[in-house]
């Protein structure tokens, strides 16, 4: 079994100044994020055969970032591939003033506000929810996650009060090696997969058609 892939401050630092970096600004209020679904900065995410997600999570904040939209959409195929059943977002984007009342009620919450914040309020990062994940499917998500963020694309932290993979996708996800094998989803230790093939499923495209 692969160890916990455990957070620290210095990868929230991390996650803030990438995301900065990337150009994301926070997400204040419900109007703000209205606004910027509708003007498809934020995509829906991509539930499929291989991705669900909790259904105590308001439709509002269904959304997520469309590099992050498409992080999920290579995972479920590949965790479908391997373990034939779906894992469960739990949480995507957040608004600051949702955060702020979060912190009120859980103190595990990162902060709403300041230098260093939640990067859900950026809508680039998501949760999945561990808690009745298969030995072999956590040691799977550790090896995967692990080899994702040593490449740069993501920062993750396994949490355990509220048993989730923390995720924070960064653009730089969708910057894909040319020479990368077609044929290699499954492997959990293998490459990164390749990018979703034209379809109703790419989160991207439903961003470019308007969806």
């Amino acid at each position: 079994m692969p160890p916990p892939l455990r957070g620290t401050y210095a990868s929230l630092v991390r996650q803030n100044e990438r995301t900065q970096d990337d150009g994301l600004e926070r997400i204040l209020d419900d109007h703000d994020l209205s606004h910027r679904i509708a003007s498809h900065m934020l995509v829906p995410v991509p539930v499929s055969a291989g991705l669900a997600i909790n259904k105590n999570l308001p439709a509002e904040r269904r959304y997520c970032r469309p590099w992050t939209a498409r992080f999920l959409a290579d995972l479920a195929r590949a965790h479908a591939a391997a373990f034939h059943r779906p894992f469960e977002v739990t949480s995507a984007v957040r608004t600051v003033a949702y955060q702020k009342k979060l912190m009120r009620v859980n103190g595990n919450a990162t902060s709403a506000v300041g230098e260093v914040v939640s990067p859900h309020v950026t809508g680039a990062a998501v949760d999945i929810a561990k808690g009745d994940m298969t030995r072999q499917e956590l040691a799977w998500f550790r090896r995967r996650l692990l080899a994702l963020q040593e490449a740069g694309k993501i920062d993750v932290e396994e949490e355990f009060e509220q048993t989730c993979f923390h995720v924070t996708v960064y653009k730089s996800y969708l910057m894909r090696p040319q020479s990368a094998p077609a044929t290699r989803s499954t492997d959990e230790t293998g490459p990164v997969p390749p990018s979703a093939q034209p379809g109703s499923d790419d989160p991207l495209q439903q961003a470019a058609r308007g969806r």
